[in-house]
């Protein structure tokens, strides 16, 4: 004989499902609206073996970080490591095999105001674009990819640059990301953080976690300032 359900507390369902209220929301793209992995270790591989490099030890360090200062980390000296760059670049760019959105991505960018939301990504711009298309998804019409800053993450300057760009304190974004060295520039941005997946380590005070965005809803209202108003329940 089956019983009813034990009614849920209320500070039990805030726990499993908490409440956030914020002016911007920013997202990270590979591994956080897009999961590219196959392309990005088969690349990071080819790499590694060229130069005879521990492609276990890249990959560790090379999630959400710009190609490039894994190629300066990781090179053997006397490499030429603008061209050793551009060409990872061009083989990135070449392969969409298997590049898909994450559950529930394309709903919640189309349930968020356009003018509240930002793309921060390691990737340049052209590579960005190719791997929002190649996974079906809307390119937010803020975006800072690697081009558009100086120092990239862990550094805090790209997030810092798109809440600027939305008119949002820092204090008011959420971020969603799924590596340790974004979550650590969200983090030293002063923005709440929503880990996507299992991989972003430890949590802290003002960071949650989420394997993907299917039970993610949102609600959006024009704020009196013209900004808004977002609720997204995780």
């Amino acid at each position: 004989m089956s019983h009813p359900a034990e009614p849920t507390s209320p500070s039990a369902q805030a726990e499993r499902s908490p409440t956030l209220t914020v002016r911007a929301v920013l997202f990270d793209m590979d591994g956080t609206l897009v999961d590219s992995t196959a392309i990005v270790e088969q690349v990071w591989l080819e790499f590694a073996e060229r130069y005879g490099l521990d492609y276990n030890e890249i990959l560790r360090t090379s999630h959400g970080v710009q190609a490039g200062d894994t190629v300066r980390r990781y090179a053997p000296a006397g490499a030429d490591l603008e061209a050793l760059t551009a060409e990872l670049g061009q083989m990135e760019r070449t392969r969409t095999d298997g590049v898909i959105a994450l559950p529930g991505a394309e709903a919640l960018l189309a349930a968020l105001p356009e003018d509240a939301i930002a793309l921060v990504t390691s990737a340049d711009r052209i590579l960005a674009d190719i791997r929002m298309k190649a996974a079906g998804l809307s390119m937010p019409s803020t975006a800072v990819t690697a081009e558009g800053v100086t120092r990239g993450k862990p550094h805090p300057e790209g997030y810092l640059k798109a809440a600027a760009l939305l008119g949002a304190e820092p204090a008011d974004v959420v971020v969603f990301e799924d590596a340790p060295a974004g979550i650590a520039a969200a983090r030293a941005a002063g923005m709440r953080t929503v880990v996507v997946g299992d991989a972003g380590g430890q949590l802290e005070p003002g960071m949650w976690r989420i394997p993907d965005y299917s039970a993610v809803t949102v609600t959006a209202m024009k704020h009196d300032d013209g900004g808004h108003l977002i609720t997204l329940t995780l």
